[in-house]
């Protein structure tokens, strides 16, 4: 049971399926008249939502004509709860008269839990919100509860209407697709980053700057929910830094990257594994030009690890900032995609790594995935990333070379296939920089098949090793930091996409 009181009474609701949205009583608001330019009226609304709640609860807001401003605020009560239970958080955002229908055409912002109050009108909005026209009619403050305590979580909203004349809309202004760029060369990029647009604490001016530091191309835009920071990124973009926009999309169920999307393209992400929508989603962003993402799949923050499978990804992040626990199961797991490709002689899935970056100490740039493209394009860089041609990297200052040759000469690279023979001899050769005292492990279909000594205190070697197609169907390279004692690896500090060996089975 679901309760509000909304100022006239408590009235409770009954509710079904964690999954589902509930809308409670309406909140109305007088009529403007020739007295009430620049007043501002006020309701205040309160309820308790129980363990088991909907995951999504809307409030309908009343909005008559020539309102100026909408602001709302709110808190809820954070009760001490026993260890290993979870406590509550609750999620905010924002629809407007054009509705709350899954897809989003309402949609007018979301903070998640990142801010206590936000606004809208025409000229400005709330980092994270969408500006534009107050228009009369029903709009929706939107509560997520992310979690839940045993006694249940009280909440208050305070809903502020100004009112008055519109002030002039903003008409937004995008990044170019199109960097300078330096032909067909490796670009390196991080394609997932929060700024003050949601739950981060930077601004894009202080992202730009410090991608530039980390020795970066190209970032992507990725904030939790919403496309409200897409129009904020033109004036940080130059020749030298190539800014694509995205979103990433937070599910109950799992988080993906929305990677180079078309301007203003909006994700929806009220739904989960069992609602069978995510296809739905994943096509609107390929129809938007952009790429799926499943971003840190085996986190083990609430609602982080994905279930969605991964049958519509066009890449999956396997490094996701510092390098922990979850990110070794994600490696392990995605290998295991690159057999099953191979069985099953079907496209792969290729990894990628990125920051995930939020706020200080976080480190921009770490990971990094480098990307072979032909140019430093959205386009290019997307199609670099869908090919596999690419490898993760700690910082700017680890470089790599991998190629696999057949006994004439042949050689494929990164994301590449060498088609020989399944018993043609083939060289494969990792040349690194940048990566001191590391070890290098080659590894295929059946394992680690070769283990390196640590490279020299300079930080530059080269690792050769002798295989036939029969013997490993792919083989990538680890590169990883020296482990004190035991048997578990050390921490990575590169990591390359596959090189298939082999002709294709037709």
């Amino acid at each position: 049971m679901c309760e509000d009181t909304h100022g006239i009474g408590r009235r409770a609701l009954i509710v079904t399926g964690a999954a589902t949205a509930l809308t409670l009583g309406s909140v109305s608001f007088a009529a403007a008249d020739g007295q009430d330019q620049g007043a501002r009226k006020t309701a205040t609304v309160s309820g308790t939502l129980p363990p088991g709640c909907p995951d999504f609860v809307y409030v309908p807001v009343e909005v008559p004509t020539g309102v100026r401003e909408l602001k709302v605020s709110y808190t809820y009560d954070r009760p001490g709860v026993p260890a290993g239970t979870t406590g509550n958080a609750l999620d905010i955002g924002l629809f407007d008269q054009h509705g709350t229908e899954l897809g989003g055409k309402g949609f007018r912002g979301w903070s998640g839990g990142a801010r206590t109050e936000f606004f809208v009108r025409a000229d400005d909005a709330t980092p994270g919100y969408i500006p534009g026209p107050v228009g009369a009619g029903t709009w929706y403050v939107a509560l997520g509860p992310y979690t839940v305590a045993s006694q249940g979580l009280s909440y208050e909203l305070t809903i502020t209407l100004t009112y008055g004349e519109p002030g002039t809309p903003v008409r937004p202004v995008y990044p170019p697709s199109r960097a300078k760029g330096r032909g067909r060369d490796w670009y390196r990029g991080d394609c997932h980053l929060h700024s003050w647009y949601s739950d981060g604490r930077r601004t894009p001016a202080e992202i730009a700057a410090l991608a530039r530091a980390a020795g970066l191309d190209f970032i992507n835009s990725s904030e939790h929910n919403t496309h409200s920071s897409h129009a904020h990124w033109a004036d940080q973009a130059g020749d030298d830094l190539l800014i694509m926009l995205g979103e990433e999309v937070t599910t109950r169920n799992g988080h993906v990257v929305a990677l180079g999307t078309e301007p203003g393209t909006f994700v929806d992400w009220r739904y989960r594994a069992r609602d069978n929508r995510f296809g739905r989603f994943a096509h609107q962003i390929h129809k938007a030009g952009g790429l799926v993402v499943p971003a840190h799949p085996h986190a083990t923050c609430v609602g982080c690890a994905w279930k969605f499978g991964f049958g519509e990804a066009d890449a999956v992040e396997v490094w996701n900032g510092p390098y922990t626990p979850d990110d070794e199961v994600a490696l392990a797991a995605w290998d295991a995609t690159l057999v099953a490709s191979v069985r099953e002689n079907r496209q792969w899935l290729p990894g990628m790594g990125n920051s995930d970056a939020h706020r200080d100490p976080d480190a921009v740039g770490s990971p990094q995935t480098v990307v072979l493209a032909d140019d430093l394009s959205r386009e290019a860089i997307q199609e670099g990333l869908r090919a596999g041609r690419s490898y993760i990297a700690e910082s700017k200052n680890v470089t790599l070379s991998f190629t696999a040759t057949g006994g004439r000469g042949e050689r494929a690279g990164i994301g590449e296939r060498l088609a020989v023979a399944p018993d043609t001899p083939v060289t494969v050769r990792l040349e690194a920089s940048g990566v001191p005292r590391c070890t290098v492990r080659f590894v295929t279909d059946e394992g680690v098949l070769l283990t390196s000594d640590p490279l020299p205190v300079a930080g530059s070697g080269v690792v050769e090793w002798q295989t036939t197609p029969s013997y490993a169907a792919y083989v990538r390279a680890e590169i990883r930091h020296e482990t004190a004692a035991g048997p578990v690896p050390g921490a990575l500090a590169a990591l390359t996409n596959p090189i298939f060996l082999g002709r294709p089975e037709k």
